[in-house]
């Protein structure tokens, strides 16, 4: 029987994002930069990471909870050793409407049938420019963008459709390649989601200067190829989204600096090693990997969990200051995007 868990403002859990690796192949300067990230980093030992069987448990346990989209993320979740095999197992559940994977392309070439014959329905792939000198410099491990772009067509082949492309904007760096991303993509079949540059973690550098707000996304693109506003999908739909006046395909902005949307944020957050974070910003986690290997029953922990939500006021995008930004946040590498 589902109950749907709301939170202090009234905000119902329906989103589970699951971090499936806190490792990555590549060293995105706004994510992983290799100053930080280097070969000296530690990270999450094998033992500690839930394992797929734990992973199934949990996601049963959140969908009675009134989850029913989850999105399998990192890290990089291709790194994680047969992943296809967890998404079959979290094809099966009942109440999961939506399963889908973030991933940065690097692997999917070779993983995009396997994982669409597991049954996952959907993907996003992270590509921030066309560009291969910026695409190379931006994941700082000299990656080529055709690689991407192999997996990306990999990806329709095998029928993960709408594919996502989501791009991450930094001011002087890769707004001048955002034009090109919208006339490479518009007749594809595949939606653009342009993302602005967030001070997730502490380890990016993130200024505020360096953020491109979603208005100048739009009129950028708008300028060159018309665009008309589109309804949200749903409640709580994170991307504003619009649709090139010829039909011919939509984009998205993602406006967590400028556009606060904390009001209807329905995500919950699992990291690699068992911890339960209910903000993309927040600086602790609930430790749920305690209570799957301490010998709770799905109703002790369902009820842990719900508790948890129950307390949730989390708006850091909306109170966001120079004393929030201070504050210590967990990187994104542990959590997802």
């Amino acid at each position: 029987m589902t109950f749907v868990a709301r939170d202090t403002l009234g905000r119902p859990l329906r989103d589970l994002r699951i971090s499936v690796t806190d490792r990555c192949n590549f060293r995105c300067t706004y994510c992983m930069p290799k100053e930080v990230f280097g070969r000296d980093f530690h990270f999450v030992p094998a033992a500690e990471l839930l394992t797929f069987e734990e992973i199934e448990r949990l996601a049963g346990i959140f969908s009675r909870l009134g989850v029913e989209k989850i999105r399998l993320t990192g890290g990089e979740p291709l790194l994680r050793r047969d992943i296809e095999k967890l998404v079959a197992m979290l094809a099966r559940l009942p109440g999961i409407r939506d399963l889908t994977l973030t991933t940065n392309g690097a692997l999917l070439a070779r993983k995009a049938a396997a994982l669409a014959a597991a049954g996952l329905r959907r993907i996003s792939v992270s590509l921030d420019s066309l560009d291969d000198t910026v695409f190379r410099a931006m994941n700082d491990v000299d990656f080529p963008v055709d690689r991407v772009l192999e997996g990306i067509a990999a990806a329709q082949r095998a029928g993960l459709s709408p594919l996502k492309v989501n791009v991450v904007v930094k001011r002087g760096v890769n707004e001048h390649t955002l034009v090109d991303m919208a006339r490479y993509f518009q007749h594809t079949g595949c939606i653009l989601r342009f993302i602005e540059y967030m001070d997730v973690g502490t380890t990016n550098g993130w200024r505020l200067d360096e953020v491109v707000p979603a208005d100048e996304i739009v009129a950028r693109i708008n300028e060159r190829l018309p665009l008309e506003a589109l309804e949200p999908n749903y409640r709580g739909e994170v991307a504003r989204r619009y649709r090139y006046r010829d039909g011919s395909g939509e984009i998205g902005v993602i406006a967590s600096v400028t556009q606060p949307f904390c009001g209807d944020c329905t995500r919950a957050r699992l990291s690699s090693d068992g911890r339960l974070y209910t903000c993309l910003f927040a600086a602790t986690g609930y430790d749920v990997r305690a209570l799957l290997r301490g010998g709770q029953t799905d109703a002790d922990i369902g009820a842990a969990l719900q508790r948890v939500w129950s307390r949730r006021a989390d708006r850091y995008s909306e109170i966001r200051s120079e004393q929030t930004g201070r504050l210590p946040k967990v990187e994104m590498s542990r959590i997802g995007g």
